[in-house]
This record gives structure tokens, sequence and C-alpha cells, in this order.
């Protein structure tokens, strides 16, 4: 795993698309304070190949996630917001701005640590 800077956020997410039509593979919750997220997404690296990422988010503040097995209906069209706000990492379904508007996504993680994997498709 490799730690993510808020000064690689712009970078990272022109890279991904904004995790636009990207889909959900796993969601483990580690600890009651460190969860993962795995989703299949395009990465402009690669020629917009297929790829796996993996997002480790640690020292969890807050999170509103969903069963497993309904990780499928979740619209990813819009794509997805990774933002650094209020001195924290946050990850919410949708357009989401800032921390008030991921707390209103179906789906969101809120930390204060980010690290992320890259893997096959």
């Amino acid at each position: 795993m490799r730690p993510l800077l808020q000064t690689q956020l712009k970078e990272f997410n022109k890279r991904f698309n904004n995790f636009q039509d990207a889909e959900f593979r796993e969601v483990k919750i580690l600890s009651a304070s460190e969860i993962e997220l795995t989703l299949a997404l395009q990465d402009a690296n690669r020629d917009f190949d297929w790829i796996t990422l993996t997002l480790s988010f640690s020292e969890v503040v807050d999170a509103r996630l969903i069963d497993e097995e309904k990780l499928h209906l979740l619209d990813m069209s819009e794509g997805a917001a990774l933002i650094y706000d209020e001195n924290m990492f946050a990850f919410g379904i949708g357009a989401c701005y800032n921390i008030s508007t991921i707390k209103n996504a179906s789906f969101y993680v809120l930390s204060k640590s980010l690290k992320y994997k890259e893997g096959s498709f």
C-alpha cells in the first residue's frame, strides 16, 4: 500500500476519471477504525485499461456503508468524490465537494489517513 497525500488528490482523481463508471468489488471492515474499498475502474495512465484499486482508510471517523450484496446497485455513472476537507480524507458516491455534501451521499467514508494499492483486473 502506498500513502495518498492531499497534494496528490487532484491528479489521482483525474487519473481515475473521478471513479466514473467504476464498479465496487468489495468492502472490508477490518476494524472499527479501518475500512478497505476495492473497485474496478479505468486507468488513464494505462491507456484506460481496467484495473482494480484498493483504497485503505485508516482512523475512520464516520462512514455510511451498504451490504456487500447490494454494492452492484450503486450508480457510479456520475463517479465518486475523493477529497481532503476539514483535515480528513472523504470518499462519497456522486458529485460531492465538501464534507457536508459527502455526508448526504448514499455511501461514504471519512478518515484521517488513506493508502492505495493497484491490482490487475
